[in-house]
């Protein structure tokens, strides 16, 4: 018989069990099993009792009354398990059979079957084997979700990789020919070289995200944030001077406790995405203040911005956003989703709040601030 497979219907088997509580084809069988249930321990009892006397006639000497209360005791409740153990024969094989049903669904979902669901196989709503089967339609549901992810994650990464590679791969064999004049030759070296580097920064922050969801630990202790949103300011200072765009920073005295290295890619990130989509002639601010024990900074541009859609997702890996702001050859679409992770392992959290045309402003909250 083939076997079917869906989520167990809690409406169906209510009205199932009502039908049987207002005294359906279920309540008949009932009503005799506890009849049965209650002749077996009159005839076990019964049974016991002859069976003692008959091995009292049997001991010559006369017994204490101590020795007849236990043989009296071992007799009762070998003859009360036997109507326990028929009625549980009658039973088991129901449950015999929802054992092996649950065992077959597990082997599929381990050979990767995730669309694997089980059929609750008892009436009882309450047993422990259809507790067991919404356990595992709900481990199955899930298992499924985490590999549609890393199947979505490969193809993504895969994606990624083949871009700068292509290009590499393109260049070097364009540098072959003995025919390029030495300008050339200089431009074909350089794009060489962003590849690689897009790759080296590709491949730094797999292995960090990597590395912070399997430990999940960081190094905290405390340090001035307004000291460190400076020197970040100025170490960015080539790339937004050379678009002249107009920087602008408040930042309060304010000191945390956290990992400074972890956080200081967040702040690298948030400017040097400002700075990428924000034309020349811009502005960018940055402030950092402190509000009930958080220090909240905000990363403004007067950039392109960015769609409502692209919002609810800008913080996933490699997602790719509207093409009016699609990351340039330089990005990996790892920043932000770093970035939101950072903060998370912190207490803090991570948004952004834009409108098409009128700029984007990223805030990040971290917890235990204080002046």
């Amino acid at each position: 018989m083939k076997e079917r497979h869906h989520p167990l219907n809690a409406n169906h088997m209510r009205h199932k069990a009502e039908h049987r509580a207002q005294g359906g084809p279920g309540a008949g069988w009932a009503a005799l099993g506890v009849l049965a249930f209650l002749v077996a321990i009159v005839l076990a009892w019964a049974l016991a009792f002859l069976v003692t006397n008959w091995l009292y006639g049997q001991i010559s000497l006369h017994p204490a009354e101590i020795v007849r209360q236990i043989v009296t005791a071992l007799a009762g409740l070998l003859f009360l398990a036997l109507p326990a153990g028929v009625i549980g024969a009658l039973h088991r094989p129901n449950e015999v059979a929802a054992f092996r049903s649950i065992l077959m669904a597990l082997q599929r979902i381990a050979r990767g079957d995730f669309r694997t669901r089980v059929q609750a196989p008892l009436q009882r709503l309450d047993h422990p084997y259809n507790q067991l089967v919404h356990s595992i339609n709900d481990m199955a549901e899930e298992l499924g979700r985490m590999e549609a992810l890393r199947q979505e994650f490969i193809s993504n990464v895969s994606h990624e990789i083949r871009s700068p590679l292509t290009s590499i791969r393109g260049f070097a064999k364009a540098l072959q020919d003995d025919r390029l004049d030495p300008a050339e030759r200089r431009r074909y070296l350089e794009v060489i070289e962003t590849e690689s580097e897009r790759l080296s920064r590709m491949s730094d922050n797999l292995l960090r995200l990597a590395a912070l969801e399997a430990d999940q630990t960081i190094q905290a202790a405390p340090y001035r944030l307004d000291r460190q949103l400076q020197r970040v300011l100025l170490a960015a200072e080539p790339q937004w001077s050379a678009k002249q765009i107009e920087v602008e920073a408040e930042l309060q005295i304010v000191e945390v406790v956290g990992d400074e290295a972890l956080l200081n890619h967040v702040w690298t990130n948030l400017l040097h995405n400002a700075v990428k989509f924000t034309p020349a002639g811009g502005r960018i601010a940055i402030r950092m203040r402190q509000e009930t024990g958080e220090a909240i900074v905000e990363v403004e541009d007067t950039g392109i911005g960015i769609s409502a859609e692209d919002q609810r997702r800008i913080f996933e890996r490699f997602y790719k956003a509207d093409p009016a702001r699609v990351r340039t050859d330089d990005g990996s679409g790892l920043g932000l989703a770093l970035a939101k992770l950072i903060a998370e392992l912190h207490g803090g959290s991570i948004r952004v709040t834009s409108t098409p045309g009128h700029g984007a402003t990223f805030s990040v909250a971290l917890p235990g601030a204080r002046n």
